[in-house]
């Protein structure tokens, strides 16, 4: 398997036996901090050993490890990703959701404004759920320069010790679709050096905290509405990445099946990455053609094997993206995630 030689720099660093490195890295106070989320770091830290220093610790009074995401990031089977309205600080519409589909899904995007603190109880909820949680990060209140320049370091090393304190495992996309023009980090406002720079000095940031309970996720928009913007400038390296979110919607026009709709953006990208698929933001436009979108989009995932799954935007915006939009689409997308290739425990992977 595969994984981010950050995980394993940041993760030796972590076990290093010096009282003094585990001590720093363990009591770092944040505003953010849940009650739940510091009952648990509380519970993390265990016995203090006796102040003599003569008995050997007991078992409880290690420190839990940072937790290991390298399980997750190249799963055997896939994820079946779920965005749904109030999810998941209620799961009522994930509950819905997963009647209608036939199987829980196991990844739980939500949307988090840059500013935001990191939010532990909706991580904590998803978690609890037997499904990681997936953060789309949008700095829509700063700008790239700023952020790549250190003027809001304070507030991403509390995000970052506030994701180490609570220590489960979270995906974090920041600043998707940055190679489209409606966002303003993307191509009107942003350039691709600007972009990278932020990316890279945010992730930095979370090594230096020790929060390598993190997958990285950079999801570019498919590059069919703007195929001159290429998206090499955008990559941040190998070592700043551990997904690839490609996101792309079936629509009423244009790309009607999974290679016309992805095949080009896989294409390009994997001239200069091998980083595993996930389809961070999908769904298919109300309508006739809907059960053969939903039905390519399955099947399309299960032929490649670097394509580890997918997120479905379960909501009625703009059209409805539901699966149950119309009684075929619902029966069609029930069939398709019958298929055990779909699905797994997070929690065992």
């Amino acid at each position: 398997m595969s994984f981010s030689v950050r995980h394993v720099r940041a993760l030796r660093r972590l076990r290093a036996p010096a009282a003094v490195l585990l001590a720093g890295a363990l009591m770092a106070g944040c505003s953010t901090f849940s009650d739940e989320g510091r009952s648990q770091y509380e519970r993390s830290q265990g016995e203090q050993p006796a102040a003599t220093g003569t008995a050997e610790p007991t078992e409880s009074a290690k420190p839990e490890p940072p937790y290991d995401v390298r399980p997750l990031l190249e799963p055997k089977k896939k994820y079946l990703g779920l965005a749904a309205d109030g999810a998941p600080a209620k799961m009522t519409s994930v509950e819905d959701f997963a009647r209608r589909a036939g199987k829980k899904p196991n990844l739980m995007e939500f949307y988090s404004a840059w500013g935001d603190q990191y939010e532990q109880r909706l991580v904590q909820n998803s978690w609890d759920y037997a499904a990681v949680a997936f953060i789309a990060w949008e700095p829509f209140k700063t700008g790239m320069k700023d952020i790549a320049s250190g003027k809001e370091d304070a507030y991403i090393h509390e995000y970052a010790k506030s994701v180490k304190e609570l220590n489960l495992p979270v995906a974090i996309s920041f600043a998707h679709e940055m190679n489209g023009f409606w966002y303003p980090w993307g191509t009107k406002k942003t350039t691709a050096a600007e972009f990278t720079a932020a990316y890279k000095h945010i992730h930095d940031i979370f090594d230096d905290e020790g929060a390598t309970q993190v997958i990285w996720v950079w999801s570019p928009n498919v590059t069919h509405p703007m195929p001159k913007v290429k998206l090499k400038p955008y990559w941040p390296g190998d070592d700043y990445v551990d997904w690839v979110g490609v996101i792309g919607y079936y629509g009423a026009t244009g790309p009607s099946t999974y290679q016309t709709l992805y095949g080009p953006t896989m294409t390009e990208i994997r001239a200069f990455t091998k980083k595993p698929f996930i389809i961070a933001e999908t769904a298919a436009q109300a309508g006739e053609g809907k059960p053969a979108d939903i039905k390519s989009l399955f099947q399309g995932t299960a032929e490649r094997d670097d394509v580890i799954g997918f997120v479905w935007f379960n909501f009625d915006k703009e059209t409805d993206w539901r699966i149950n939009s119309g009684p075929l689409s619902e029966k069609t997308f029930r069939e398709q995630a019958a298929n055990p290739d779909f699905g797994f425990d997070v929690t065992k992977p």
